[in-house]
């Protein structure tokens, strides 16, 4: 990706530095591993953020500020704040022509555990998006990750990360995000992990949209990007994770898809560059 030299969000928090300690043992058989657990297996972020806020958390929480926030220095960081604002440009121009305004969301990059409306998080839940305060959470360990066990480098495979959460926020902004939450409370679990799911590739499709803006009116994409994207969405699917984790493939508790279907939808939106394409509840 053509990324370096450009304009950073002024939307970031820089949390990296900080440390929170829980004031009393996190508690109900370690919730931090039902974390890790559950990201492996491609379970929904949000929910396990309310199942840990539900939970007590374990006390208070305080913080130990090592390092001040603000924008970050480092190239890591910087490569963070500049596809934030790239992905700015794509949805205020999208929002702008259906007669919309884009409230941006905020990044929030931490290490090892975060603070935020939906409750404490480790980064063993990998990156989330909390729609009660508009904010994207970012451990960029996860880009190491992605890179060394999964199998998936590179700018755009990293990029297509925070375009999915971002994704999550434009759910969030027309609606959809509530609308599916309040029809999963009503659903049996098989069915609201089938809603989950189709919202999860919808985030996606628009992840693939801002790609395609990215390209087409910013020339930031080089040979081999999309193939990038591509081949992160096959990494992360949850047949993959669960055959890593399990040894076999569960598609009924499926919360984001697999990786053929995550694949199918990025492509969709890389293709198209038209939020309308990405009817997965269709």
């Amino acid at each position: 990706m053509r990324w370096q030299g450009r304009r950073g969000s002024v939307n970031v928090e820089d949390r990296r530095g900080q440390r929170l300690r829980r004031g009393a043992p996190i508690g109900c058989g370690g919730l931090l591993l039902v974390l890790l657990v559950g990201w492996l297996l491609g379970a929904d972020p949000r929910q396990l953020l309310m199942l840990l806020s539900e939970s007590g958390g374990g006390g208070s929480v305080s913080t130990e500020v090592s390092a001040p926030g603000g924008q970050p220095a480092d190239q890591l960081g910087e490569f963070a704040s500049i596809v934030l604002a790239d992905t700015e440009e794509t949805w205020r121009s999208v929002f702008s022509g259906t007669g919309q305004e884009y409230h941006e969301p905020r990044l929030v990059l931490f290490t090892d555990a975060a603070e935020s409306a939906c409750g404490f998080a480790s980064s063993a839940v990998g990156p989330f998006y909390c729609p009660a305060d508009g904010k994207v959470y970012l451990d960029l360990s996860f880009f190491t990750e992605l890179s060394e066990r999964f199998g998936a480098p590179g700018d755009f495979a990293a990029a297509y990360v925070i375009a999915h959460e971002v994704g999550h926020h434009v759910q969030n902004l027309l609606g959809i995000s509530d609308g599916v939450h309040q029809m999963q409370q009503r659903l049996s679990e098989g069915e609201a992990n089938a809603l989950s799911v189709r919202l999860e590739l919808q985030a996606d499709c628009l992840a693939g949209v801002w790609g395609h803006f990215a390209d087409r009116e910013r020339q930031l994409i080089e040979p081999g990007d999309f193939e990038e994207g591509l081949a992160a969405a096959a990494a992360i699917g949850d047949d993959r994770l669960q055959r890593l984790t399990r040894g076999q493939v569960q598609p009924e508790s499926w919360t984001h898809g697999s990786s053929e279907q995550r694949v199918e939808w990025l492509r969709r939106g890389l293709a198209s560059g038209d939020p309308s394409s990405c009817k997965t509840f269709e």
